[in-house]
């Protein structure tokens, strides 16, 4: 279970007593309770738009196209068009083929548009903070306020399915079969979700505004429990299937096309040189993955210069004495946070009477940390974060294992001098 504030105040009072025993340094003591210092966190809740870190793939990027390439690539708000068919393929494992009771196909007119998609999210519509992270990438890519349908009920405008097992749906790209990305869900994942999960969703606004061409608009999907690969831009064709094998691009490059967001804390940049007396503030973030976040801790150690730069095994993490870090409360007033007009008690994982959310950070999103370092005598030294989960399993568990998302404890080595 997560601490709640006094049992979190009694964690953070005996690192305390811990510290004037003499049994850990006063220098590594961190969190604001901790260090007596006013924490400093640098990170907006929200990233704006066009701060997200960008990882676009395409030649020309979609969001480059301009005037005629634009409409011709059905990337307006009125131009765009959305396809969803069966997949006839059938194999030695798949005897019938995928059916649904009705196609929506460009060809007939029947696709479906921004105007009628919008027009289901005044019923349908869902709204919740996540916090976006590349499989492949070691730094949180931004978070947003994402809105949108989801999945399960553009698929019922299709009437009933048929020998599905699997969805999957790719985007525009530059209508070349090399540059094709694609990705896909099971179905169980698409149509059905479970109490407190958040559903796989088509989503047209970022922050209460129109999605960028460049953030993957006008309507891309988004998977909240994924990697951002899951979450394809500029999303235009959606196909049903009897095969039951994954059906992203991602798996065919030695990737996990099925890992999940991983709890996992990020170190911002900082210098390499402070001066001895003065406190030393370092700051981060943190994702709250699958198995949620209990805490963020912190471990410093003196080190040589010339000590290589690596990540200690297991033995080592193991023994390092790992101290709390501040984790940045929920805002007191959503209304200063959330775009006018967006009350917090509309958003999944908010309670719907008080406003407040119902876990901290919330589900697949991000929140700043920060620690506050004291009597640092001259020399150089290692600081590394790591987030611990509810089930009490620290980072870098689970154990990185190529192609299954980053998950090393970061690590930032400065001198005091």
């Amino acid at each position: 279970m997560a601490l709640d504030p006094a049992s979190r105040r009694e964690f953070l009072q005996s690192s305390v007593a811990l510290a004037a025993s003499g049994l850990i340094p006063a220098g590594s003591l961190s969190g604001q309770e901790a260090a007596g210092a006013t924490s400093t966190f640098p990170h907006p809740l929200l990233t704006p738009a066009d701060q997200f870190y960008d990882v676009s793939r395409g030649n020309p990027k979609p969001y480059t196209l301009a005037g005629e390439a634009l409409t011709k690539a059905r990337l307006t708000p009125e131009t765009w068009r959305l396809e969803i068919e069966a997949d006839p393929y059938t194999g030695d494992t798949v005897k019938e083929p995928a059916s649904l009771g009705k196609p929506l196909r460009t060809a007939d007119g029947t696709a479906l548009d921004l105007a009628a998609l919008m027009e289901l999210g005044k019923t349908k519509c869902v709204r919740f903070l996540k916090a976006m992270q590349c499989l492949n990438i070691a730094e949180p890519l931004g978070q947003g306020l994402w809105e949108g349908v989801p999945l399960r009920e553009v698929l019922k405008l299709c009437g009933p399915l048929h020998n599905t097992r699997r969805i999957y749906y790719w985007g525009f790209h530059n209508d070349d079969p090399k540059q094709l990305f694609q990705s896909s869900l099971s179905y169980t994942e698409a149509m059905e979700t479970p109490p407190g999960e958040l559903p796989a969703f088509l989503a047209y606004r970022l922050n209460a505004e129109p999605i960028s061409l460049e953030r993957g608009g006008p309507v891309r999907m988004v998977i909240p429990w994924a990697h951002g690969f899951k979450s394809i831009k500029w999303l235009q064709h959606i196909r049903v299937t009897n095969d039951y094998r994954a059906n992203d691009t991602y798996a065919e490059r030695n990737n996990d096309p099925e890992s999940h967001l991983k709890t996992a804390a990020y170190l911002d940049p900082a210098p390499d040189r402070f001066v001895a007396g003065r406190a030393i503030t370092l700051t981060g973030r943190v994702i709250s993955g699958l198995s949620g976040l209990d805490r963020v801790e912190g471990w410093l150690r003196s080190v040589r210069s010339e000590e290589p730069r690596k990540e200690p095994d297991e033995k080592t993490l193991a023994s390092a004495v790992w101290n709390p870090c501040e984790l940045e409360a929920p805002p007191a007033d959503w209304s200063l946070v959330l775009p006018p007009g967006i009350a917090s008690r509309e958003l999944l994982g908010f309670d719907s009477r008080t406003g407040r959310p119902t876990s901290w950070p919330t589900r697949y999103g991000m929140v700043s940390w920060s620690t506050t370092l004291r009597n640092l005598k001259p020399g150089d030294y290692e600081f590394r974060a790591r987030a611990v989960d509810l089930n009490g399993f620290a980072q870098p568990d689970p154990r990185p294992v190529p192609k299954t998302g980053k998950n090393a404890v970061e690590a930032h080595r400065f001198t005091v001098a």
